[in-house]
């Protein structure tokens, strides 16, 4: 039985139209290097210095296409769905931009973990777990991309995939 729901963000309960090619190119300024495949894990290998600086470019970023967002209605309907139960978000994006998108869509969650807490999606949903006190197999974790679902299974959760 399903106990608690794990929602990721950006793709499944919003669209947030962020300009990456500008995360990339800072990204790229960074390292001196043309090619970044994953932003996370270029961040990752940044010194806390580089790091710190590009998490206050990201955020800037990110907060620039709060205004511009939109709502992904199969999301919102199976976050209406499952308001009963215990819920979690787990996100890319930062604190801060999370309370905005939260505050401007009127959502709440118990628990949301955020980059600041992780960049690997399995590490974020171990966190959400140990915070709401759940077993995997008592979470339905609910995404939009192979990696979200990917990452549920190692970890040993349910899954449900929503379009984008």
């Amino acid at each position: 039985m399903v106990k608690a729901v794990i929602f990721d963000l950006d793709g499944t309960l919003v669209h947030l139209p962020i300009q990456y090619e500008k995360l990339y190119l800072k990204l790229q300024e960074m390292t001196k290097t043309s090619k970044i495949d994953s932003i996370a894990e270029t961040v990752i290998k940044l010194d806390e210095e580089n790091q710190k600086n590009f998490f206050k470019f990201w955020t800037k970023i990110e907060l620039e296409a709060v205004p511009k967002l939109v709502i992904n209605k199969e999301g919102m309907e199976l976050y209406r769905k499952f308001s009963e139960k215990r819920l979690a978000l787990i996100t890319m994006q930062s604190r801060i931009v999370v309370r905005e998108i939260l505050k401007k869509l009127n959502l709440s969650f118990e628990t949301i973990i955020t980059r600041e807490d992780s960049l690997n999606r399995v590490k974020q949903i171990e966190l959400a777990l140990k915070k709401l006190g759940i077993e995997p197999k008592d979470a339905l974790v609910v995404g939009d991309r192979e990696n979200d679902r990917i990452s549920s299974e190692k970890v040993g959760c349910n899954f449900l995939m929503v379009k984008k």
